[in-house]
């Protein structure tokens, strides 16, 4: 299959339900940030050995946003070139624009994370993976659609084969890694500063691209096919997770109630994300796609203006959350210094329970609505600006 194809009708239709589930991830993210940033809990929400139902599933529902982003991302890339046959303008568009989210994670979103410019204290998280991801993918668009798709499931399904890898095997007498060991971080161990290593990100990514063309038949086809997509990642999940032999390094056991050894089951590795994390979240998403090809109404168009600037509401979130926790920080101890930085840096004293957790990302999703819905319009009313493609 050539790509992007000229047998693609020239005016792309607007494809809702893609707009709507990046517009629910983006919310859901925006949650697990609240959480990061609120929570007066110390431990992790997946740690069996300290946490509730509550707290886990408010953390494992929101393990759907980077998959989906990451995949949407390049199925929205195929979408955007899909009436043109210049493969040479949509790799320089993926390319200059991965180098510009990559800036990005450096510079503004760091800033946001941190308000702190000391440069010691770094994390190198999603938008890195993103830009990273798009770079590669401007050289794999010259590539045959099918080997995109190959290249893309053949990295999801086989990277764990890396797992036995081990970073310490790379390091120098004094502690610290060689080159090899900084490729391999940079690629598939997390290491400070690398918290996304790019594999297997990169195949998200391209596995998004090649379901683009998918994208463009009809709606009650796109319906079907997601649906069986989804059915069949599920059930994918729910073999090789039983078996516990292979895609993901923690195994799952036996707990002390039926719902405890369910949340094992599901707990699956994200840092970087295991096969079997990739085949759950992954599933789950193409459900919700099946799901959201339907009419919409106002809740749904609610989440669409989201989905139309995530990476303009993401920016802006980390910013209005951290600003409000400096905010909190004086009204209470009158301190702002100790907060300037991450959560796991904060004061031992700082903290709210999990319901006021969900109340902030409540108002922090409300306060940030008419000015996405705002900025939306304004992307439309400019459509086909260069400026657009990267914000």
């Amino acid at each position: 299959m050539n790509h992007p194809s000229s047998a693609i009708p020239a005016r792309i239709p607007h494809i809702a339900s893609v707009n709507l589930m990046r517009g629910l991830v983006i919310v859901l993210m925006a949650l697990d940030h609240v959480r990061w940033y609120f929570l007066d809990a110390d431990f992790s929400p997946t740690d069996l050995s300290r946490t509730d139902s509550a707290l886990f599933l408010t953390r494992w529902a929101t393990h759907l946003c980077a998959p989906t982003f990451v995949f949407l991302a390049g199925t929205s890339a195929f979408l955007s070139a899909a009436h043109s046959t210049d493969r040479h303008q949509l790799a320089a568009r993926l390319f200059t624009r991965g180098l510009w989210l990559v800036t990005l994670e450096l510079t503004i979103v760091r800033f946001a994370w941190f308000f702190n410019l000391d440069y010691s204290q770094m994390d190198l998280q999603v938008i890195w993976a993103l830009g990273w991801s798009m770079v590669v993918l401007a050289g794999l668009v010259y590539m045959p659609l099918w080997s995109i798709a190959v290249l893309g499931i053949g990295m999801i399904a086989a990277h764990n084969l890396l797992d036995g890898i081990r970073l310490e095997d790379f390091e120098m007498a004094d502690g610290s890694l060689g080159w090899q060991g900084w490729l391999l971080s940079v690629l598939h161990i997390p290491r400070f500063p690398v918290v996304y290593p790019l594999i297997p990100w990169i195949g998200v990514m391209a596995a998004g691209y090649a379901f683009g063309p998918l994208m463009l038949t009809t709606s009650k086809t796109r319906k079907q096919l997601a649906l069986a997509a989804g059915a069949v990642l599920i059930a994918a999940f729910v073999i090789l997770r039983a078996c516990n032999a292979y895609g993901d390094p923690s195994s799952w056991s036996t707990q002390e109630t039926a719902l405890f050894t369910l949340f094992s089951f599901l707990n699956t590795t994200k840092y970087p994300p295991s096969l079997l994390f990739l085949l759950v979240t992954l599933g789950a998403m193409f459900i919700l796609l099946s799901v959201f090809e339907r009419r919409h109404g106002l809740v749904e168009d609610f989440f669409i203006t989201f989905g139309r600037v995530p990476l303009f509401f993401y920016v802006l979130h980390l910013y209005v959350i951290h600003g409000l926790v400096i905010v909190l920080g004086y009204a209470i101890k009158g301190d702002i210094d100790s907060f300037m930085t991450i959560p796991v840096f904060f004061p031992p004293w700082w903290g709210f329970s999990l319901p006021i957790v969900y109340l902030i990302w409540v108002a922090v999703t409300a306060l940030l609505y008419p000015v996405c819905r705002w900025f939306a319009a304004v992307k439309s009313r400019h459509r086909g600006r260069w400026w657009t493609y990267y914000v």
